[in-house]
């Protein structure tokens, strides 16, 4: 992965951009109302993962308070990332997926199962982020490591993450596209509540994406709505996703992700999926992303 310098012009329009969202705009119709502020200046991010040094560093989802929750590592075969193990001194792991959950329709388990087979024989099973594929929704909150960055306007919300620049537009209004064609991310709509809400309703995902970094397949009509809420005196934001795709789950469940503040400077350029090297043959394993013409 190459980082650089970011372009001067682009720099000075995300900062235009983000420095808009420090004020608050009439709803349309309606008397002004307060809205979370996501980014307060072009140095605010959110980083996936609380720094406790005892779990992974964000890029699986914590369980709900209660009720069916995600899935999860096997108990028999515990997930270590690199940055727990150096912090423990324990072996990394490839992730192995609790095939128990009782949230899983058969052929999503037995997909799964084929999953864990590979990483309990391979070397490397990489996430579709650490190949530069787009993860899909809820997945887009467990990109970890740099920053998310948040461009609030009257009529959208952008999240930015600022690795490979993978981006989610969430349209505030009160209704979807009619014959949406799935994508990686689908269509977002939104709208804030009680004031230090954002909810997004989303829904035409591709079946090409995941809802986890297990891999986690589902069908086309899975249903995601999200509520990102900043908590802790402003020092971490609460992202609680509930989720709905009765071709893939038995039942409606709910996972939440933490990100921490991290005032690091202006949103940086990095690139993923250029100047492909086949290190270590990977690409045999995983291919990165190349394309002569457009996925959708």
């Amino acid at each position: 992965m190459f980082r650089f310098a970011i372009y001067p012009t682009f720099q000075t329009l995300l900062a235009a951009g983000i420095a808009a969202a420090t004020f608050i705009w009439p709803a349309s119709g309606a008397e002004s109302t307060s809205i979370p502020n996501f980014s307060p200046d072009n140095r605010t991010g959110w980083i996936a993962g609380m720094p406790d040094g005892e779990t992974p560093i964000g890029d699986d989802f914590l369980p709900p308070p209660s009720g069916p929750g995600p899935v999860t590592f096997d108990k028999a075969h515990p997930y270590i990332d690199n940055q727990l193990a150096r912090r423990t001194g324990r072996q990394p792991s490839n992730r192995v997926a609790d095939l128990s959950n009782p949230i899983l329709l058969p052929w999503a388990r037995e997909e799964l199962r084929k999953l864990n087979a590979r990483a309990l024989t391979e070397t490397m099973l990489f996430t579709p982020k650490e190949r530069c594929w787009p993860i899909g929704v809820p997945g887009f909150l467990l990109y970890p490591v740099t920053p998310i960055y948040f461009l609030q306007t009257p009529q959208q919300v952008v999240m930015i993450w600022e690795e490979d620049h993978m981006a989610r537009h969430v349209y505030l209004t009160d209704r979807h596209s009619p014959n949406l064609k799935p994508s990686w991310f689908g269509e977002s709509i939104g709208h804030y509540e009680n004031g230090d809400t954002l909810v997004v309703d989303t829904i035409g995902l591709s079946t090409r994406t995941f809802v986890d970094n297990y891999r986690t397949p589902h069908s086309e009509q899975l249903h995601v709505v999200e509520r990102f809420r900043i908590v802790e005196d402003g020092k971490a934001l609460e992202a609680i996703a509930h989720v709905e795709d009765p071709g893939a789950f038995t039942m409606p469940w709910s996972a939440t992700q933490r990100y921490r503040r991290a005032d690091r400077g202006p949103m940086g350029e990095q690139v993923c999926a250029e100047n492909n090297a086949r290190f270590f043959n990977y690409d045999a394993i995983e291919p990165i992303p190349t394309a002569d013409k457009p996925d959708f």
